[in-house]
C-alpha cells in the first residue's frame, strides 16, 4: 500500500514526523481523510482531533488541535497549527 509522509508543526516547532498510510484532520466543514495519491488540498483546520495512521499498523497517533492549516501535495501532509496536546493513542483497528 502507499503511503504519505506527515509533517504536524506547532507555534514551537515540530511536533511529529512520519511515514502514515491515512490521515484524518477537523477541516473547517466537516473531517478530512487523506490517502496516498489524494487530490492537493489546502484547508483550514478548525478545533479537532487529528488521527494518523501509521505505515505497517501500530497505534493511532492522536492529537488535540486548536486551529491551523493542512497543505496536502505529492504525498506530503504539513499541519501547521496554533496549539496541540497529545491525546491517548489506540491501537489500529483497520
Amino acid at each position: 500500500m502507499a503511503s504519505l509522509e506527515v509533517d504536524l508543526v506547532a507555534t514551537d516547532g515540530k511536533v511529529w514526523t512520519g511515514t502514515a498510510r491515512q490521515l484524518i484532520a477537523p477541516a473547517g466543514d466537516g473531517e478530512i481523510g487523506i490517502l496516498a495519491g489524494h487530490t492537493p488540498v489546502l484547508t483550514i483546520l478548525r478545533e479537532g482531533e487529528i488521527r494518523v495512521y501509521p505505515e505497517g499498523g501500530g497505534p493511532v497517533e492522536r492529537w488535540h488541535v486548536e486551529g491551523g492549516f493542512l497543505s496536502f501535495d505529492d504525498n506530503r501532509a504539513t499541519i501547521v497549527v496554533d496549539a496541540v496536546s497529545r491525546t491517548a493513542s489506540a491501537t489500529s483497528a483497520h
